[in-house]
């Protein structure tokens, strides 16, 4: 199959499909006598597999772990689980952070009356630092 029906059938952009494959997550696949990709339902699958492993947020170079221990029958699925098991505590950080970022975030917004640009809230928070956030507060444009 051509590179765009093996990206409608694997749910992957076809800039990204070819991208997989220069950064070699997919194989290059074979060509045909005028050069075009043809892709083989192998080459689907695994298309399927790094694009569900970004959904799931896995970097690239988790990927790339992920695919050597799918390939390998012999290696214990333990390795699997940890690598699985990192990435979940990464996401829990992820979104700890996310969640004290949205609450910054609706405190400056609340904060924020409407007025003058030079006294805006959120202007004010974004020039303040977090390490200096106490102090800046106080003044003009940060409460």
């Amino acid at each position: 199959m051509k590179i765009s029906e093996a990206a409608a059938a694997s749910g992957c952009h076809l800039e990204t499909v070819r991208y997989y494959e220069r950064v070699g997550l997919v194989p290059s696949p074979n060509r045909t006598g005028s050069g075009y990709r043809v892709y083989a339902q192998a080459d689907v699958e695994r298309l399927r597999f790094v694009t569900r492993g970004r959904e799931l947020g896995f970097s690239l170079e988790e990927i790339r772990s992920l695919l050597r221990l799918n390939d390998d029958p012999k290696l214990s699925c333990g390795d699997v689980d940890a690598l699985a098991r990192v990435h979940l505590t990464d996401i829990h950080q992820r979104l700890e952070a996310l969640t004290r970022m949205a609450g910054e975030l609706e405190r400056v917004i609340l904060q924020c009356a409407g007025g003058e640009r030079g006294a805006c809230a959120i202007l004010g928070a974004l020039r303040c630092t977090s390490d200096h956030s106490a102090s800046c507060a106080n003044q003009e444009g940060c409460r």
